[in-house]
């Protein structure tokens, strides 16, 4: 539940800023390595690898000095051990899609794209009886429609200079529907795992499983790239730590703290980074009809924000201080 007053955790609110803010730097980051002849599955891979050993180092500081104790997989309900399983490899088809994404289109259109998340994790809190679509989510819902049919449009005038990628789009979608998963499995699914072991799990599961579908398609060639190119290691740690591992950490810790839709519409922050980046860095200026699609979206995560029920979220005095951040029960 909220603070008396009605208002969200204040820790809550600025870790999930923190997660956004550092994943904005993702499609930029991506773009170079792109160009520096990285392909999307490595990248993906890389990425993960570097943020497991982080994750995974920090896991082993904290029990040694006895600030967690280690969550045995065997140890936990089987309910539990599916939903976190079932999140990891959400978070691996997800990672996979939007990355693959941003080689085929810009990384402002799919960070719109991948951003209609929010409103399909309200949708699946109707489904799953959480929720009621009142009038309010409603028009969250239309607006955010209207805004994606403006989006793709701008990508179908031939006055933009832009062309429309169907698949690149849709993995975007896909992207979205993945994090979907992963935020409705987050919330509640597999509390016992502190925040730290849980996100150590999910990062090691995306290794293993880029790892085992570049074998398996033949591409495996590409996994070696950053050893063949030195010169893109810098790129590669700077990602894995600062786009990966922190922003992980924060926001499956900042989905425990204020509820799945409250993290996902904060986490609306990232494309604002992302595009303001992507500008900056790319020359990919968002045309007209593009920032109007965007508002409409950004519309309809505010009208959620404002008038979505409590359910999703926790009473922080519920849980104790030292274990806000990292979820141990």
């Amino acid at each position: 539940m909220d603070r008396p007053g009605g208002h969200p955790p204040f820790v809550g609110f600025v870790v999930v800023l923190i997660a956004a803010s550092l994943f904005g730097m993702l499609g930029p980051l991506s773009r170079f390595a792109y160009e520096a002849g990285m392909e999307p599955l490595s990248f993906v891979a890389w990425r993960a690898v570097i943020a497991t050993l982080v994750t995974s180092g920090f896991v082993a500081w904290r029990i040694r000095r006895g600030r967690s104790k280690l969550a045995r997989l065997g140890d936990l309900a089987p309910r539990a051990r599916i939903a976190l399983g079932a999140a990891a490899i959400a978070a691996f088809a997800l990672n996979l899609a939007v990355f693959i994404a941003f080689d085929r289109i810009t990384v402002a259109l799919a960070l719109l794209g991948f951003y209609t998340y929010p409103a399909m994790v309200a949708v699946a809190a109707v489904a799953l009886g959480r929720e009621r679509l009142d009038r309010a989510k409603s028009v969250a819902l239309g607006l955010a429609l209207v805004g994606m049919v403006l989006v793709v449009a701008s990508q179908l005038d031939p006055a933009a200079g832009l062309r429309f990628d169907l698949l690149g789009f849709g993995l975007a979608l896909g992207a979205a529907l993945s994090q979907t998963v992963f935020v409705t499995l987050s919330r509640d699914g597999y509390r016992a795992v502190p925040t730290d072991q849980a996100m150590t799990v999910i990062l090691a599961t995306t290794v293993a499983l880029s790892t085992a579908l570049a074998l398996v398609s033949g591409t495996g060639a590409t996994l070696v790239f950053p050893i063949r190119s030195p010169g893109i290691v810098p790129l590669v740690v700077f990602t894995g730590l600062f786009a990966a591992a922190i922003p992980s950490l924060c926001f499956l810790a900042g989905i425990r703290l204020i509820g799945g839709t409250r993290a996902g519409i904060l986490m609306l922050f990232e494309p604002v980074v992302g595009v303001a980046l992507a500008a900056w860095l790319l020359n990919e200026a968002l045309q007209p009809i593009q920032v109007a699609g965007g508002v409409a979206i950004l519309s309809a995560a505010l009208i959620l924000q404002r008038f979505s029920r409590s359910e999703e979220a926790i009473r922080p005095d519920a849980i104790p201080v030292e274990h806000r951040l990292t979820g141990v029960p």
